[in-house]
Order: C-alpha cells, then sequence, then structure tokens
C-alpha cells in the first residue's frame, strides 16, 4: 500500500515550464521538480536570473533550460511554448509565478485620515496612478491568463496536466496599501476558479497557492530595518498575526506544489491553497 501511494507523488518524466522561475519562491520550485526528475522551462523576464537557476537545477542532477519571455507579450510566450515543445513535448504542468507589485498602485498609509496634512512625499488614494495599478493588474493578472492560453493547449489536446497559479493571501482579504496587488491576485484566485470548471472535462486540473508572508528580498526591503536588522513595525503585525509566528521560507511551498501536481490530487481542481502560518485564519 506504501508504495502504490508513493507512486502517486512520482513525477519523474514530466515537463513543467515555470514563469518568474528566476526569482526566489519559484526558483526552489524549480529546483525541487528538477531534482525530483521533471524537465524544468525556467522563465523569467530576466534571461541572466532564468540561467542561473536552470544552471543550478543541472548542476544538481536535473534537466533544465532557460528562457527569456516577458508574459505580457504574447508572441513571445507562444514562441517560448513552442522552443519546450521541441526539446521536450508539450509541458505537462504550468506554474504562473511571475507577478509582483508596483509602488505606484500602493498607497503610503493604511488609513486616509480627512483631517490630517498629508507627509511629505506620501501617496493618497487619490494619488494612485492609474498606469501604475494597471501594470501591477497586467502583470499578475494578464500575464496569468497569456500564459496559460498559450501553454495549457498541449495539456487539453493530450487529456491531462495540471496548472498551478501563484496567489495571495491578499486574495482572501485585501492586505492594507498594496491596493493594486491586492485586486490583481483576487483576479488570479477567481481566474483560477473559473478555468478550474472551464477546464474540467479535459483532464487538465487548475488550482492555486496562496503564499502568506515569506521572507524573500522584497520582503525583507518592507519589514526589515536595513540598519539594525530588526523588525519594522508592519513587521511586527505580521508576526503578531500569524499564529505559528514566523515567516515563510521558500521551502515551505514545495510540499502543497507536489501534491496539486501529483496524482495523488487527481480529484482536487479549483482550490487555492493558503501557506500561510494560519495569517488567515487568525482572528482576535
Amino acid at each position: 500500500m506504501t508504495n502504490e501511494i508513493l507512486k502517486r507523488f512520482d513525477l519523474r518524466g514530466k515537463v513543467a515550464a515555470i514563469t518568474g522561475g528566476g526569482g526566489e519562491l519559484c526558483g526552489a520550485m524549480s529546483d525541487a521538480l528538477g531534482a525530483m526528475g521533471v524537465a524544468v522551462a525556467v522563465l523569467d523576464l530576466s534571461l541572466e536570473k532564468a540561467e542561473a537557476r536552470a544552471q543550478a537545477v543541472l548542476q544538481a542532477g536535473g534537466v533544465a533550460r532557460a528562457f527569456r519571455c516577458d508574459v505580457l507579450d504574447p508572441g513571445e510566450v507562444r514562441e517560448c511554448y513552442a522552443e519546450v515543445c521541441r526539446l521536450w513535448g508539450p509541458p505537462d504542468f504550468l506554474i504562473n509565478g511571475a507577478g509582483g507589485n508596483d509602488p505606484r498602485g500602493s498607497t503610503s498609509e493604511e488609513f486616509h485620515d480627512p483631517q490630517g496634512a498629508p507627509a511629505t512625499g506620501a501617496q493618497s488614494f487619490f494619488d494612485l496612478d492609474p498606469a501604475g495599478f494597471r501594470q501591477v493588474l497586467d502583470l499578475n493578472f494578464l500575464g496569468t491568463f497569456i500564459v496559460t492560453q498559450a501553454f495549457s493547449q498541449g495539456m487539453v489536446a493530450q487529456g491531462q496536466g495540471a496548472i498551478v497559479n501563484i496567489s495571495s493571501m491578499s486574495a482572501f482579504t485585501p492586505l492594507t496599501k498594496v491596493a493594486a496587488y491586492s485586486a490583481a491576485k483576487a483576479s488570479v484566485s477567481n481566474f483560477t476558479r473559473w478555468l478550474a470548471v472551464h477546464f474540467s472535462r479535459t483532464g487538465v486540473r487548475v488550482n492555486a497557492l496562496a503564499p502568506g508572508f515569506f521572507m524573500t528580498e522584497q520582503l525583507k526591503f518592507l519589514h526589515i530595518d536595513r540598519k539594525t536588522g530588526e523588525l519594522l513595525p508592519r513587521g511586527h503585525k505580521v508576526i503578531a498575526h500569524t499564529p505559528m509566528g514566523r515567516y515563510g521560507q521558500p521551502d515551505d511551498l514545495i510540499g502543497t506544489l507536489v501534491w496539486l501536481l501529483s496524482d495523488a490530487a487527481s480529484f482536487v481542481t479549483g482550490v487555492v491553497v493558503p501557506i500561510d502560518g494560519g495569517f488567515s485564519s487568525y482572528s482576535i
């Protein structure tokens, strides 16, 4: 019985495409899948980052190839898909990890005080730049849509495959300040559920991970004082609201990712799984 269960998690011989694969979170996914015998197409806007991650997979004994890919350029995305197919055949898995925020879509303060004088350089809701707001929406949501439209074709044709989108805690309950990012990730979660239903009779499953607060380099800049190394006030709020009392690490995503890609999750589609140390469950 044990061997039969373990076989359901066996991903050897499969092909995965990972956007944002040069980053910290999706880079860890690239490493893990490569170690499990998956051929990994590492797609990133930065070819340098993609090549570095692909090289790490190769040095560990895996199979990988780097691709420069702008997820907002349909032509470039289709070219990447065609090249992956030429190398290894149509991907079995797609992980949509490309995303991010733009300061132009975030406010400086959590609460708008109509009576208070704005601080120098502060950005209120009324100061948000529509172009910046749209950039965040496009990168996170439209980038997921464009890549999925191209890379899922082979899965549908073969009658099997798994797509995992990267959503966020801010999709469940919008985080203060990051207005555009919260709206964008809510769109990713909604699209995940919509596509899961749309593809439900094709053999292709569609799910999402919703990471909580993970200690990436980008987050360090916002949550840790660079001079003292101590948590900033927002960081203290995060830890106070996370029952497990710590930030996530990239490897904390791997177990759930493997489960969602594997045959062990063959009846799982349309779910957005929080990986947040209890953040989304805690209330006072």
